[in-house]
């Protein structure tokens, strides 16, 4: 089904949640576009707007639906207009969302997102809503079209659903069983990208390090990762998130001993508290989470490594949250997403005795979020003096007008906002800066940058910039700083569920 250029009409995809919904959020604009539709100018309400929704946040729909509400008149004044809702909360509620909200026209599911634009169509032609929800993966969605909103940085995903059953997660009953894409088709994909001028990929999985379970290799992703290393003009890999029970020795080989492997890894804690991460159905420990810790730095003495940690799950005592401090102490993370944890419909916790009461969870989270922030700030003052070579990034600098500087990440994926030097580098290019001041959760570099290489990658965004005038972006974020790791956010929500 393509739009004919006649009538070719405007698209807007929001998105909410997890960086796989984010990924997902590239297919439904590849699709889109691909079907005909275009993306709509800036400032202006499109005539498909798309909601990829996400069932794990607080209050997820509530959010949804105050957000089709506002919408409701629009779609009043313009019958034409069309309204799509997918992602984990229409595979979760499916047909409830048409019956309190009748003006939306498409709902679709986790598995089907391929299904989109011929939905629509449908709609249109009907004249009624279809809800369509899959209960099993019909394409593996690295099959579809894509718009990529980087050009010089790409998700690629190794894997969809998990086999885990944490009983604070919906993740697993809505995105199902792991399924593995074939270590060929992962390659040719990153090989394709590189070729486009992308300079760095992040490999993606709800449980990365279980990668291989479907085909028998457990050794699979430690030799995704070397193999990535032999791709010429790939100059980072990242990936996420792993899980610290499947976590191996031979991943922190492949990641020490393959230079194009960053030294950062995100490794999710939850809990420093035994009887907490029992109850949580996390089939670790804390001192095997620790091992884990010194065998990377061991291996990479620089090695940033970031986690996940829920604030209050039911039954936590002071004695348990102060575990979880330890750990945090001991383990010396360069930055942490901390969570305050509220009730998710449909998870095991959710029906828990011992429901912690809020204004406890919130002393218990001030406490995290100051002992973290005081370790961050130590952890990059070390950065003090260093040169770090940095790939400009875009959007990533809230003040960057302001103060004059431009952003980018280190190699170990720090923030690190920087005074260019007379040739102004591109988002996709790399600088060479010398750190004179650090933050808790960024770096800055004042002082003309002392290198700069153009890229491919510098190129490839250029050459975007030569799109249709006034056109906007085509995903919108429900988020901020989503697909990086963000200092301590105030909302819990899907952290990579592993």
């Amino acid at each position: 089904m393509t739009v004919t250029v006649e009538s070719a009409r405007t698209y807007e995809v929001r998105t909410y949640g997890c960086q796989m919904n984010v990924h997902d959020s590239e297919r439904l604009s590849g699709l889109l576009e691909d079907a005909g539709y275009v993306p709509a100018p800036e400032g202006q309400t499109a005539d498909v707007v798309v909601f990829n929704t996400c069932a794990v946040r607080e209050n997820a729909d509530n959010k949804l639906y105050g957000n089709l509400g506002h919408l409701r008149p629009s779609k009043v004044s313009n019958p034409e207009m069309q309204i799509a809702v997918g992602g984990c909360l229409a595979q979760k509620d499916q047909g409830e969302i048409v019956r309190r909200a009748p003006w939306v026209d498409v709902v679709f599911g986790t598995h089907n997102i391929g299904s989109l634009p011929v939905l629509l169509e449908r709609a249109r032609v009907q004249q009624e809503a279809q809800v369509e929800i899959k209960e099993s993966l019909e394409t593996f969605p690295s099959t579809l079209p894509t718009k990529r909103e980087s050009a010089y940085a790409a998700w690629v995903s190794v894997s969809v659903g998990c086999n885990n059953t944490c009983t604070f997660c919906i993740v697993p009953a809505l995105r199902g069983k792991e399924k593995d894409r074939r270590p060929g088709d992962i390659l040719n994909e990153v090989r394709t990208l590189v070729d486009q001028g992308v300079l760095e990929v992040t490999l993606l999985g709800q449980n990365v390090n279980t990668y291989g379970v479907e085909f028998g290799d457990r050794l699979a992703f430690g030799k995704l990762l070397r193999a990535c290393g032999d791709i010429d003009g790939l100059e980072r890999v990242r990936f996420t998130s792993p899980h610290p029970a499947a976590f191996t020795d031979d991943v922190i080989a492949a990641m020490a001993e393959t230079p194009n492997v960053m030294h950062q890894l995100h490794m999710p804690l939850q809990s420093g508290s035994d009887r907490v991460l029992k109850a949580m159905r996390r089939s670790y420990r804390a001192e095997r989470y620790l091992g884990i810790i010194e065998r990377v730095r061991a291996a990479m003495p620089d090695a940033a490594i970031s986690t996940d940690i829920i604030v209050g799950f039911p039954g936590e005592t002071e004695e348990d949250f102060q575990g979880t401090l330890d750990v945090v102490r001991e383990s010396r993370f360069a930055n942490a997403f901390t969570f305050q944890y509220s009730i998710r419909p449909g998870t095991p916790a959710a029906t828990m005795d011992d429901q912690i009461p809020k204004e406890v969870v919130q002393e218990r989270y001030e406490r995290l979020v100051a002992l973290q922030t005081e370790i961050s700030w130590a952890e990059n003052g070390m950065q003090v003096g260093r040169t770090l070579e940095v790939l400009v990034a875009e959007g990533e600098g809230r003040k960057d007008e302001a103060t004059r500087r431009l952003s980018g990440r280190a190699p170990d994926n720090r923030l690190v906002h920087f005074t260019p030097g007379a040739e102004v580098p591109r988002p996709g290019d790399v600088v060479s800066v010398e750190v004179t001041y650090a933050a808790p959760h960024h770096l800055v570099a004042d002082g003309p940058a002392l290198k700069l290489r153009r890229t491919r990658a510098g190129d490839a965004w250029e050459a975007r910039q030569g799109g249709p005038a006034g056109a906007g972006p085509g995903v919108m974020l429900g988020m901020p700083s989503i697909g990086r790791p963000a200092p301590l956010p105030e909302a819990s929500g899907c952290s990579a569920p592993s």
